[in-house]
Formats: C-alpha cells, structure tokens, sequence
C-alpha cells in the first residue's frame, strides 16, 4: 500500500519525502477533528457505569 502511494507521488525523492510527510499530517489531522470525537460520541467507550 504504500509502495503504490509512493509510486503514485509526482517528483522527485525530495518532494515525495515532503508531499508524504503532509498527506500524513492531514489524516491525522482528519482523524482527531471528525472521526475521534464522532467514535467517542457515538460507541460509548467512555461509559463509566456499573451493571
């Protein structure tokens, strides 16, 4: 998988290397803004209650 985005990366080495660097920034980025919080509201990991 991530020889083909790799591959897929227009550019030199150089390039590649920064243009991965921010592709993976954005999902993290992606990941802590909308789908942590919308898992936490909506799985209910964080449920603290006793049965």
């Amino acid at each position: 998988m991530y020889a083909a985005i790799w591959r897929l990366l227009p550019g030199p080495r150089w390039l590649r290397v920064i243009e991965a660097v921010v592709l993976a920034l954005a999902v993290v980025w992606a990941l802590f803004t909308w789908v942590f919080p919308w898992v936490a509201q909506n799985v209910g990991l964080l449920d603290t209650t006793l049965a």
